[in-house]
């Protein structure tokens, strides 16, 4: 693979086209902020302290994607449309990303999902590694195709969005681990029912995600909305993977053991400390992923009980729309609830 263009020089998008261009891809990032594309032109792409890599930037209003390009698509999830309704029908796609977007739910798609945590500097394409972990990448469903819906498969550009392709290429520069699985859908669902646990709450409160473990009132919501969507989850009959260093079956057997999950907290809580959800980010802006997140497990509960995904989707969906603050205040009023 030659060329390829990544869609959102956020922190995944910065960081895996970081390791693309220190391959040998000739990456083109594509981002609306018009700060961050007249940095990169400048300066390139950087990742930590690591030397920068030369790439091109091309603002999202003047990109017109050519008919056999492979893009990946880091973008958050309530951008897709606007990217979607420009791909001609034989680019290539691969979704990197957290929640789960309907116009991109058909089986037969690439996509990745990744454990570990970058969190890109303002306004320029440069990330910073603040917790290492893995990018899985795989097909959507274990017999599953080369394109994400709503796009037709083209013989001639299908070889080049293939899993293992990305993953050789990305193996060269050792920033994350990154594993190929024949079904990404089980460690994309184990992703989310730790995302729509932690994104909400930090954001609502503004907290950081070492102070979700380490105030009482935050970490006992946590631990219950990580109980209810893995109920959720299961009860909708979804497999689970193994995202970080216990699976999903394990983590509900220590959350029935009060003092273990606190003893558990307490050792995890230093290494996300000064880490931050990208929701505690949109917030503020009256936009987030909400529907993406939360929004995905009410839809999966099918009229199942989720009361707590419910409260927090209505007090994210009430804050974007009056665009309140965060305070710590809101777990308060989550608990009495």
């Amino acid at each position: 693979m030659d060329a390829l263009t990544v869609v959102g020089a956020g922190g995944i998008g910065c960081a895996v086209g970081y390791c693309l261009a220190a391959a040998g891809v000739r990456v083109t990032f594509v981002d609306a902020d018009p700060d961050k594309v007249r940095d990169g032109r400048r300066h390139g792409v950087r990742v930590d302290r690591l030397p920068p890599q030369p790439a091109a930037f091309v603002p999202f209003a003047d990109w017109s994607p050519a008919a056999d390009d492979v893009v990946l698509l880091c973008t958050k999830c309530y951008d897709n449309a606007a990217v979607l309704a420009r791909l001609p029908a034989s680019v290539a796609l691969l979704p990197i990303q957290n929640g789960f977007d309907p116009a991109l739910a058909a089986p037969g798609g690439a996509e990745g999902i990744a454990s570990f945590v970058s969190e890109c500097l303002p306004h320029v394409p440069h990330t910073r590694i603040t917790r290492r972990g893995k990018l899985h990448l795989g097909l959507r469903g274990p017999e599953g195709g080369l394109r994400s819906m709503p796009y037709e498969s083209r013989a001639g550009h299908a070889p080049q969005a293939r899993p293992s392709v990305i993953a050789a290429l990305l193996r060269r520069t050792p920033l994350f681990r990154v594993v190929e699985v024949p079904d990404i859908l089980p460690y994309k669902h184990t992703k989310l029912m730790y995302n729509a646990a932690i994104s909400p709450l930090a954001a609502a409160a503004g907290l950081d995600n070492g102070q979700l473990l380490s105030v009482p009132p935050a970490r006992r919501l946590f631990f219950a909305l990580l109980r209810e969507n893995h109920a959720v989850l299961t009860g909708a009959g979804v497999a689970l993977g193994k995202v970080g260093p216990f699976h999903p079956a394990t983590v509900q057997r220590i959350l029935r053991r009060p003092l273990v999950a606190r003893c558990l907290a307490w050792a995890f809580e230093p290494t996300l400390r000064g880490t931050y959800c990208s929701m505690s980010g949109d917030l503020p802006r009256g936009r987030t992923e909400i529907d993406y997140y939360n929004g995905h497990l009410i839809r999966l509960a099918a009229g199942r009980p989720c009361p707590l995904n419910r409260l927090v989707y209505d007090l994210v969906k009430r804050m974007e729309r009056e665009r309140l603050p965060p305070a710590v205040e809101v777990l308060g009023a989550l608990a009495a609830a």
